[in-house]
């Protein structure tokens, strides 16, 4: 009872005896340090994996290197050839640019015109389709011309008698005057008689008023185009009653060709457009559509509106547009470019060479060793693809367009050229650079041409 147990730890400590003179194996011993170790070694392995994906990246964006044992100079020159990022140049050049003051415009006609009846009367028939170009004089309906035949009729029986009856006091007037002269017939009884004379002549200018107007009716019943231009849809079919002067109209005809458009300028460029005007200039016109993309039609500015909108500070401009293709519909909008001066003679470069960050516009420019710096520049007019320089360079300068991304202060770069960019030869950083279109390859190789 006194005999001290051995310790559960020792590893020759005898077997643990219980009361129920069972027998157990003494529990394993467990390792902490080594479990800590296996944690450590992840961690270290992870971080390995971790540099060597760096290093394996760095090494893939690194231009590769030349070949070791060649001769000095060739291998210098594929060295230099090796690190040159080819770009696509363009050169800046002497050009004209024009300038134009562009607005939103619609398409208005001319003349359009509500084709109305004069008279009232049933509608016969209709001589035109809807949509058809119809001219000046050409028939369009017929009103039922009856009724006024038989007023004219009337009116004519009605100028014969009253002809008759003034042919009669005529006679008796020139009767009355020789006996007058005879002392035969008092003077009163000439006077009246000659009262009667111009009664009867002023019945007679009645009748043929009203054979005029009848002639006048029938003439209306047939409705001729009074323009030249387009019919629209058919608003009253043949068999109905027309009143003369009705609101609702029985068809529309709208001018065609010529064909306008109205557009608004700012204010601020009225006085620019004016002075173009009093010098007796034509200014040009251009109507696009929506897009701006497709231009409609070519024509010249007619004339000013007489006042400014106040409420948006414009004025209404209207040119005319010859539209034989019909290209131009009515009240269609179109983008509208007005042609107000056309500068010679200076430096152009393409818009997509230029580069801008929040403090200036600038172009990366290159120079004749092959290496590029940044050019600031000032941009003037532009118009298309196309951007005018007022300063910072000149006419044959080459300047980066594409491949812009991975430039800096003093890059080599390999100066490609196409014929949309000036020149369709290439031009080599230095002798040991990749042949045109193609980009360098490993060792100093040229690879395959670039699509």
């Amino acid at each position: 009872m006194n005999q001290e147990s051995p310790s559960a730890l020792e590893p020759s400590a005898p077997p643990i005896t219980r009361p129920d003179h069972a027998t157990y194996p003494p529990r394993p011993v467990q390792d902490k340090p080594p479990k800590r170790r296996s944690r450590h070694l992840w961690i270290w392995l992870l971080v390995l994996i971790a540099l060597a994906v760096c290093v394996y990246l760095f090494w893939l964006r690194k231009p590769a290197g030349t070949a070791g044992n060649s001769s000095s100079g060739g291998a210098a020159g594929q060295k230099k050839g090796a690190f040159a990022i080819p770009v696509v140049a363009a050169k800046a050049r002497k050009g004209n640019i024009p300038v134009f003051y562009t607005g939103l415009g619609a398409v208005t006609p001319i003349y359009t015109v509500t084709v109305q009846s004069v008279v009232s009367g049933q509608l016969m028939s209709v001589l035109y389709n809807e949509g058809d170009i119809v001219h000046k004089g050409d028939p369009l309906i017929e009103i039922d011309p009856r009724p006024f035949q038989v007023q004219l009729t009337q009116a004519e029986g009605q100028l014969v008698r009253d002809q008759a009856l003034l042919a009669n006091a005529k006679i008796d007037l020139t009767r009355y005057t020789t006996l007058l002269a005879q002392n035969a017939v008092p003077e009163q009884q000439l006077a009246t008689q000659q009262a009667l004379v111009a009664q009867d002549e002023g019945i007679v200018k009645t009748d043929q008023g009203m054979i005029d107007s009848a002639k006048l009716n029938i003439t209306y019943s047939h409705i001729i185009a009074p323009i030249t231009g387009r019919i629209g849809l058919r608003l009253v079919d043949p068999g109905n009653i027309v009143q003369a002067n009705s609101s609702n109209g029985l068809l529309v005809i709208t001018q065609i060709d010529p064909i306008s458009v109205i557009f608004p300028i700012p204010e601020d460029q009225l006085p620019v457009v004016q002075q173009k005007l009093r010098a007796g200039q034509h200014l040009q016109t251009e109507a696009y559509d929506r897009s701006s993309n497709t231009k409609l039609a070519t024509g010249v500015l007619a004339t000013l509106d007489n006042q400014i909108d106040p409420t948006t500070g414009t004025l209404k401009l209207r040119a005319t547009f010859d539209n034989k293709s019909s290209a131009l519909f009515p009240n269609q909008f179109v983008n509208v470019r007005l042609l107000v001066q056309l500068k010679q003679g200076v430096t152009l470069i393409p818009t997509a060479t230029i580069q801008r960050n929040t403090q200036s516009t600038y172009v990366f420019f290159v120079k004749p060793d092959s290496t590029v710096t940044v050019r600031p520049i000032t941009i003037g007019t532009t118009e298309g693809d196309d951007s005018e320089v007022t300063s910072g360079l000149a006419p044959g300068d080459s300047i980066v367009m594409t491949g812009v991304d991975k430039l800096q202060e003093g890059t080599k770069v390999t100066a490609h050229y196409t014929a949309a960019t000036g020149t369709t030869t290439a031009k080599p950083a230095n002798s040991g650079s990749a042949a045109p279109g193609s980009h360098p390859a490993p060792g100093g190789k040229p690879a395959h041409k670039s699509s």
